[in-house]
């Protein structure tokens, strides 16, 4: 198994649920998404003590779009010293003809770009 360096974890965060989809920097592996998680701080701590376990030594880097939810997210993940990205809604890559919206693509979408956003910081 190829050891990485970064991790690119996408969130797409709603007032009661966060859609996981994570990314390696070797963009050769396909994102995957690993579901939904709850908003509460222990869920999302548990979440990257999953993460920090699955990948030993990688550098967990989060991506999450700017929406009516506020902020919170990226204070909670930077105080714990984990980068995280708040992108705009309108900087995500979309293909022609994909109107409709989900959760999943939406995270998924995140991840798989988070190597883009790692250069910029939107805050």
């Amino acid at each position: 198994m190829k050891k990485h360096s970064t991790v690119f974890i996408g969130l797409d965060t709603h007032k009661d649920s966060i859609a996981v989809a994570y990314a390696t920097d070797s963009r050769i592996e396909p994102v995957t998404y690993l579901g939904s998680i709850g908003t509460q701080h222990y869920a999302i701590r548990k979440m990257v003590r999953q993460f920090e376990s699955r990948h030993p030594g990688c550098q967990l880097q989060f991506v999450y779009e700017a929406g009516p939810c506020g902020y919170w997210l990226y204070r909670l993940l930077s105080s714990w010293d984990y980068p995280c990205f708040v992108v705009a809604p309108s900087l995500i890559p979309k293909k022609p003809g994909q109107q409709v919206k989900t959760d999943k693509r939406d995270c998924m979408q995140l991840a798989g770009t988070g190597y883009v956003f790692q250069f910029v910081h939107f805050i």
